[in-house]
């Protein structure tokens, strides 16, 4: 089953009366242009389309599984690499980074059960989203979640050369379960999960992955 998600609904309302207009007065004061009247409607209708799938939010059914740490987001892993998170963690993690065109589900879901010890926005630059220093200097979001057996976690939204807004719907404090939705990226990002490095790691660079169903870590405490 598939939703639109909340985030999407003014923009595609508007766009479809913007469309809507449009294709109404080119027909209105161009009558026997029919090539022109046709090119419109068709390019109207793509790019509708191509916003509707942009914010699609499929509907399934959310795995509760301790221990194991679950994809935020659907896309590609792009980096599996020891980095050091200086931020709040302060120490050397197990990275793994997830890439989202802009054909993906931008949703981004929490890939384990826990309460939000650390939060905070940080706008930046749009380098592309693969680029090194996208991490640390594009506009971005860092949350550290701490689960019932006290191992912590940070995830950070990062935007991309096309992503312009980054969504959250938590704060310092927030308890999410496994797979609840805490935020949303526009238009092509990237996810960096920092793991305990002693989390045992499921996923391979290039796999694809589906936000709250692909496991990408098991956790060993």
């Amino acid at each position: 089953m598939m939703t639109i998600h909340k985030e999407g609904r003014t923009l595609l309302f508007w766009m479809l009366l913007a469309l809507s207009i449009a294709n109404y007065l080119i027909y209105y004061f161009f009558p026997a242009e029919k090539l022109l009247s046709n090119l419109s409607l068709g390019s109207s209708i793509l790019l509708y389309l191509a916003l509707l799938q942009f914010f699609r939010n499929p509907v399934f059914q959310i795995p509760q599984e301790d221990g194991l740490v679950f994809a935020p987001a659907d896309g590609k892993v792009v980096v599996i690499e020891e980095a050091v998170e200086g931020e709040y963690l302060k120490e050397k993690r197990i990275q793994v980074s997830i890439f989202m065109s802009p054909i993906n589900v931008h949703v981004n879901r929490s890939p384990i059960q826990g309460t939000v010890d650390y939060f905070k926005y940080h706008p930046g630059k749009y380098l592309v989203a693969w680029h090194p220093k996208s991490s640390t200097e594009n506009e971005r979001t860092s949350m550290v979640l701490r689960d019932t057996k006290g191992n912590t976690m940070m995830i950070r939204q990062i935007a991309g050369a096309l992503a312009r807004r980054i969504k959250w719907y938590v704060d310092k404090g927030s308890v999410l379960q496994q797979g609840e939705e805490f935020g949303f990226i526009k238009f092509g990002s990237r996810v960096d999960l920092y793991l305990p490095l002693d989390a045992e790691i499921l996923c391979v660079i290039g796999q694809v992955t589906k936000g709250a169903r692909t496991p990408i870590a098991r956790l060993k405490g």
